[in-house]
């Protein structure tokens, strides 16, 4: 698959060879990041950790990809390694819907790479996928992963209580939302302001 590119960022694949950076920006991260997502499962490795794990991890996420059902990318600024987004749990069918997820580095926060992003993998979701749906569900607290939907314009649909287990604790998730619709009267608009 080849590379999403944005304005400034770069959306590829991560591969093995990426083991050594990956592993130093989420070393550097742990505090940032831990708090918002799910504990592994005991046994479970640190793809940060374990190079085999991450191995594997590349390989999954490889599988995914081939099968069509997500699509995994690191998010590389100036050619290093910050960060990632994902689109995930693809559903087609009546559906035509997936799950977007992303996080960068606390050192890059607040440069507007995840917007930009967001946006790149949005076009490529629409226009590429064919989907009809993208949701993007994030913890009311987490205010810089809704501050990048803010400054996308990206419609909330409400609360689901109790979605996801978070750091060991059943938390809430804003449900945001954009539809291929939606996309087809924006994008000019999203891509003018992040991607070109």
């Amino acid at each position: 698959m080849s590379p999403l590119t944005g304005r400034r960022v770069v959306l590829r694949p991560l591969t093995v060879s990426d083991f050594a950076a990956f592993q130093a920006v989420r070393r550097r991260n742990v505090e940032w990041l831990t708090r918002w997502e799910p504990r592994r499962m005991p046994g479970q490795a640190d793809p940060a950790e374990s190079f085999d794990a991450f191995t594997a991890r590349c390989s999954a996420r490889q599988r995914e990809l081939q099968l069509g059902t997500g699509y995994g990318f690191g998010i590389f600024v100036e050619g290093q390694f910050c960060g990632e987004i994902n689109l995930s749990a693809v559903q087609r069918g009546p559906m035509q819907a997936g799950n977007v997820g992303y996080w960068v580095d606390v050192e890059r926060a607040g440069n507007g790479y995840c917007p930009e992003a967001v946006v790149v993998l949005t076009r490529f979701a629409f226009e590429d996928l064919v989907l009809h749906r993208l949701l993007i569900s994030i913890v009311p607290r987490n205010q810089p992963s809704r501050r990048v939907m803010e400054k996308l314009g990206i419609r909330c649909e409400g609360v689901a209580v109790g979605l996801l287990q978070i750091n060991g604790e059943w938390e809430d998730h804003m449900q945001f939302a954009v539809l291929a619709e939606d996309w087809a009267v924006r994008a000019a608009q999203l891509t003018r302001a992040w991607v070109i």
